[in-house]
C-alpha cells in the first residue's frame, strides 16, 4: 500500500476544544487558550460538517439599487412583550436564540407562544430534546394549552428531526435545547462545542431553505454565557436572554443581538401559577410605591431600548469595621460605583473613606447607561446623612470627574413616565435638550453634583452629618 493510499484509507485526526474552539493535532490536558481542562475531544475533519459550504448555487448576485425595499411580514407570537423584544414579531426565515439559565422559564415561555400561534396562524413544530411527551403534555396543561395543531417531536437527532420537518410546512419550529441535539458524522458529544456549532449551522439552513422561522433555546452558565459556546451568537440572527432571581416572581427578556430591530429593548413577565403573563406597567413593579420617602432611595427614569421605565436604587453606607471599605454593587456596574464613590469624595468632600457603600436595583433590573450616576450619587448621600430625599422625585445624569452633571439622551421620555406615575419633581442636568415643558413637573436644573445634593436635600433637610461646605 503506498503511503497516498494509507493517508486516504486513515483520515487526519485532531483535536477539538470544545469550550473556545481551539484545534490541536494532539491531545492537550488543559487548553492554551481558554485553560480549560479535559476540554479537548478527537475529531475528524473530512466528516465535519463545513459552515462554509452552501448545498446549491443560491442566489444570483444582483445590483444593490435593484434591490427591493419592502417591508418584510413579521409573524406575531401573540405575546406582546415577546413581540416588542423582537422588534415586531418573527421574520420568516430568520434563526432566533433564546438563552437563560435552567428552570428560569425558557420552556414555559416558548410553549406559550406556540398556543398563541397556533390559535391565530397555523402549525408549529416543537422538538424536545430533553423532556418526554408526557412530560411536554403535562407542562401544557398546566398552562392551559390544548395542544391542537402544535406538532410534538421528542428527538435529540437533528438528522431525524430534518428528516421529519422537510415533509412539513410548520410557520414556527422550536427546538428546546439545542445542547441536546446532535448529528451524524460530527466529532463530540450532544453539547459539545462542535455538536451545537455544527446542528445551528444545520437549522440557520433549513430556516432559510424553506422561509421558516426557527427558534432555539440554550442555556447559560453561570459566567452568563450560551453553554458550550459564545460561537452561537455570531451565526443566529436573533440573540435574547432571559433573566431574573430565582427567587423572584419576574422575569426578564433581553435582546442582545438582532439584525432586524433594536438590541436594547426588554420585555418583562410575571410568573404565576399558570405560566408567564405580561406586565403592563412595568414602572410599578421597578419603583415601588415610596416616591422616594425611604432613606438611601432614590427613583431614576431609565431607557430599554424605546421604553422609559421607572427603577428604585437604594444605597446603604455603614462604617466599616476591619480592613478596607467595601463596595457591593447589585444591578448596577462596580467600576462605574468607584467612579461615583470618587466623585463624591472628591467634588462634594463626603468623606467615604470608612464607610462600607452598597448599591442595589430592586426588581432584578441591571442598570448599563450612565443617566443612573446622579441617582446613585443621591441615594449614597441620602443614607449617609440618614435622611430621606424630598417625596415624589425622580433624578437623572450622567456623572463627570469633575463633579459636572453632564446631559442624557431623550430626557422628554423620561419626564414624561415620571409625570405618568404622579412624580411632580425631577433633578436634570441644566444642559438637557427640552422640547416640550409639563407645567405640573417642577424641574431642578443642576451643572454640578453639589448644585444637585442641595436641591435634593433642600426642603426640610437635616444638617449634613458628613458634609464639609
Amino acid at each position: 500500500m503506498t503511503p497516498e493510499s494509507r493517508s486516504a484509507a486513515k483520515p487526519k485526526q485532531v483535536f477539538v476544544c470544545q469550550y473556545c474552539g481551539r484545534e490541536s493535532l494532539k491531545w492537550l490536558g488543559r487548553c492554551p487558550s481558554c485553560e480549560a481542562w479535559n476540554s479537548f475531544e478527537s475529531v475528524i475533519p473530512d466528516r465535519r460538517v463545513s459552515i462554509s459550504s452552501t448545498g446549491g448555487a443560491g442566489a444570483p448576485p444582483e445590483e444593490l439599487s435593484t434591490v427591493s425595499l419592502e417591508s418584510t411580514p413579521r409573524l406575531s407570537l401573540g405575546i406582546g412583550e415577546f413581540d416588542r423584544v423582537l422588534g415586531g414579531g418573527l421574520v420568516p426565515g430568520s434563526l432566533v436564540l433564546l438563552g437563560g439559565e435552567p428552570g428560569i422559564g425558557k420552556s414555559t415561555l416558548l410553549l406559550q407562544a406556540c398556543s398563541h400561534l397556533t390559535q391565530e396562524q397555523g402549525m408549529v413544530a416543537y422538538v424536545s430534546g430533553e423532556e418526554s411527551s408526557q412530560q411536554v403534555r403535562l407542562r401544557a396543561t398546566r398552562l392551559g394549552v390544548s395542544g391542537e395543531r402544535i406538532l410534538l417531536l421528542s428527538e435529540t437527532s437533528l438528522d431525524t428531526v430534518l428528516a421529519h420537518l422537510n415533509g412539513l410546512s410548520p410557520l414556527l419550529v422550536i427546538v428546546d435545547s439545542i445542547q441536546t441535539m446532535s448529528l451524524d458524522g460530527v466529532g463530540g458529544s450532544p453539547g459539545s462545542l462542535s455538536q451545537v456549532r455544527e446542528c445551528t449551522v444545520a437549522l440557520m439552513r433549513f430556516a432559510k431553505a424553506h422561509g421558516v422561522s426557527v427558534l432555539i433555546a440554550g442555556h447559560v452558565t453561570k459566567e452568563g454565557a450560551i453553554a458550550g459556546p459564545g460561537t452561537l451568537e455570531h451565526i443566529v440572527d436573533v440573540v435574547l436572554y432571559m433573566e431574573g432571581e430565582r427567587h423572584s416572581a419576574y422575569r426578564l427578556v433581553r435582546g442582545v443581538k438582532n439584525r432586524f430591530g433594536s438590541t436594547d429593548e426588554l420585555g418583562v413577565f410575571q410568573m404565576v401559577a399558570t405560566g408567564l403573563v405580561e406586565v403592563e406597567n412595568p414602572s410599578l413593579v421597578f419603583a415601588g410605591g415610596e416616591q422616594g420617602e425611604v432613606i438611601g432611595s432614590v427613583i431614576v427614569p431609565v431607557l430599554e431600548g424605546t421604553r422609559p421605565l421607572l427603577v428604585e436604587i437604594q444605597a446603604l453606607t455603614t462604617p466599616s469595621g476591619f480592613g478596607p471599605p467595601r463596595r457591593v454593587a447589585t444591578g448596577f456596574d462596580l467600576n462605574r460605583l468607584f467612579l461615583i464613590t470618587a466623585v463624591l469624595s472628591k467634588r462634594a468632600r463626603m468623606k467615604l473613606s470608612d464607610q462600607d457603600v452598597i448599591v442595589n436595583v430592586t426588581g432584578g433590573l441591571r442598570l448599563a447607561e450612565p443617566a443612573a450616576d446622579l441617582g446613585v450619587a443621591l441615594a449614597i448621600v441620602s443614607s449617609l446623612r440618614d435622611h430621606p430625599l424630598m417625596p415624589g422625585l425622580v433624578v437623572f445624569g450622567e456623572l463627570g470627574l469633575g463633579g459636572e452633571v453632564r446631559g442624557v439622551s431623550q430626557p422628554m421620555r423620561r419626564l414624561g413616565e415620571a409625570t405618568r406615575m404622579g412624580f411632580n419633581r425631577c433633578i436634570l442636568p441644566r444642559d438637557a435638550n427640552l422640547d416640550a415643558i409639563d407645567s405640573s413637573i417642577e424641574l431642578l436644573k443642576a451643572s454640578s453634583l453639589v448644585e444637585a445634593i442641595g436641591f435634593g436635600f433642600e426642603q426640610g433637610g437635616a444638617a449634613p452629618r458628613r458634609y464639609i461646605q
